[in-house]
């Protein structure tokens, strides 16, 4: 069971993190030249972005202008992963409809965000959620809080993602790791830097559209094996895999309930934390805007989560049966080039050497459009709400704010770039665990409160928001991931791998109980003050409008 949560945990962010199933294989033409051909495009699209941003509000939020449809198309690119291809329909290969189930853990955290947060999202936020954190609270501590747990996030999503880039590359394109991460590393600072969100937001477009139409496409003709029936397709992966009937069914994944109640947890509510998918909605004009972004980016997310359950279990009688994608041709055994290669050597058993090149060059421009929306979240979090509202007390020009913006898009991209090299041999999976265990314990319960509950107080925010956020770190600290994995103990000290069945319920009965014992005279002002913010949220009158431009 902990090895399944293992791998169920490394899969949707990068699963590439293991370098024991890392081989670097023969140089990929077909995949570099492709993927030549995307850097050109979106080099372009930044150019073209970078005549366009001229304010603060373009840098962060394309000026409000973008439409419902695209930003949703960009959240759907913003959040699907190279590893949401590879890694999601290796699992589905490998255990069937376990990996169904873990799928769907990424997909049902998405009403919550459209029914409770999308709207009041746009009409109490401007550029950051620190912004609706601390709307009635007081800005210093609360956005102080709330950039460090932006940033714990941002960084730890950075390096798996990283890390993903450079054993990708040995995966699909025959390069060395270091030279991998440096490109990654570099053309996300020229995106960030030079277009700000006008660029990330079509570059992550651009991205998505490829990985739907790539994914779709290999699903198309590898139902065509099958005459596009689903009943024969069952039989047949049922007939040859290795566990039988068992694939269609439940089984290991949720053998361990409280493991796989807190990963559920974890998954659910980390969408609704994660700084660089909150960030996306300042970037429609309106309310409505935002409810149809994420009507939009939910459809595009559970269409793409359906195309990679198909080509798992089509994996499963074309790869599964032909011995060229088996080490030493053993069915059965180790897959050539590690078990995420499972989609890449389907798409070359249907669609030749040209068609798994431009699915390889599809799958590394993916990370590129992740990364550059975390280090976009990541500056903001540092030049918005640390600098012009924490050290300069709001009183930072526009210019200034847009120059250190770009300092610290700087300095997380050398970070970014340094922890990947330093990070190659070692096992990141917990990094996984950490970064939903954040934004689920420490950044999604302050900012649910905000926005719903009359009584909350800055103690009671911040209270609840560090506790959250030192018990998620402690757990998977204490966890199987670090303790015994990374520090080489005999026993974890918390057995469980995911905190967030406990973190969470944690932050949220502490915010509770301090903010209720708070009687000071700044409380009650908080309190009072939530009368307007409630309107604002509901009405959007005083939100910030779209840019003209």
């Amino acid at each position: 069971m902990k090895a399944l949560l293992a791998l169920l945990a490394l899969a949707p962010l990068t699963s590439f993190a293991d370098p024991i199933t890392a081989e670097k294989q023969p140089l990929n033409l077909h995949a570099i030249g492709m993927f030549f051909v995307f850097v050109v495009a979106t080099l372009a699209i930044t150019w073209w972005a970078a005549r366009r941003t001229r304010s603060a509000s373009d840098f962060y939020t394309a000026g409000g202008g973008i439409s419902g449809f695209q930003n949703g198309l960009a959240i759907a690119g913003d959040y699907m992963s190279a590893a949401t291809l590879l890694g999601l329909s290796s699992l589905v290969f490998a255990k069937g409809y376990d990996g169904f189930v873990y799928i769907i853990g990424f997909f049902v955290g998405w009403p919550i965000v459209t029914f409770l947060m999308a709207e009041r999202l746009r009409n109490l936020g401007r550029y950051t959620f620190a912004d609706i954190v601390s709307y009635r609270l007081d800005q210093v501590s609360v956005r102080s809080f709330a950039a460090l747990g932006s940033l714990t996030v941002v960084c730890c999503y950075l390096v798996v993602q990283m890390v993903g880039a450079g054993q990708l590359i040995k995966l699909l394109f025959g390069l060395d790791y270091q030279l991998a991460v440096v490109v990654v590393g570099v053309l996300m600072l020229v995106y960030v830097i030079f277009g700000g969100m006008i660029a990330t937001t079509w570059v992550q477009i651009t991205k998505a559209v490829l990985l739907l139409a790539g994914g779709t496409t290999l699903m198309l003709m590898a139902l065509s094996e099958f005459g596009f029936s689903f009943e024969e397709l069952a039989e047949r992966a049922v007939a040859v895999h290795a566990s039988g009937a068992k694939i269609m069914g439940p089984g290991s994944l949720l053998a361990d309930p409280i493991s796989a109640v807190s990963l559920s947890l974890g998954l659910v509510f980390g969408i609704a934390g994660l700084p660089h998918i909150l960030m996306r909605f300042f970037t429609v004009p309106n309310a409505k805007e935002a409810r149809r972004s994420v009507l939009f980016a939910t459809g595009f997310i559970g269409f793409f989560f359906l195309v990679v359950c198909v080509l798992g279990y089509t994996a499963i009688v074309i790869v599964g049966t032909d011995p060229q994608y088996f080490v030493d041709g053993k069915l059965g055994g180790a897959i050539v080039g590690g078990g995420n290669m499972v989609a890449m050597h389907l798409a070359q058993a249907v669609g030749g050497s040209l068609f798994l090149g431009f699915l390889s060059a599809v799958a590394f421009a993916t990370i590129l459009a992740v990364v550059a929306g975390l280090a976009l979240a990541g500056a903001s979090a540092i030049s918005h709400d640390l600098y012009a509202t924490v050290l300069k007390k709001g009183k930072a020009s526009e210019k200034d704010e847009m120059r250190v913006s770009r300092i610290a898009t700087v300095a997380i991209g050398v970070i970014a770039i340094g922890l990947g090299i330093l990070f190659e041999q070692m096992n990141i999976a917990f990094l996984v665990g950490l970064t939903f265990g954040v934004a689920a314990s420490a950044n999604f319960p302050v900012l649910i409160m905000a926005m719903y509950w009359k009584g909350l107080t800055t103690r009671g925010a911040l209270c609840g928001g560090l506790t959250g956020l030192v018990s998620a770190m402690a757990l998977v600290i204490c966890g199987p991931a670090v303790w015994v994995g990374v520090l080489g103990h005999a026993k974890a000290i918390f057995p469980y791998d995911q905190p967030a069945l406990f973190s969470m319920p944690l932050a949220f009965l502490v915010i509770v109980v301090v903010s209720s014992l708070d009687r000071s005279a700044r409380a009650s002002r908080e309190r009072a003050a939530y009368t307007g913010q409630f309107v604002r949220a509901q009405t959007g009158l005083g939100a910030a409008a779209a840019s003209s431009h």
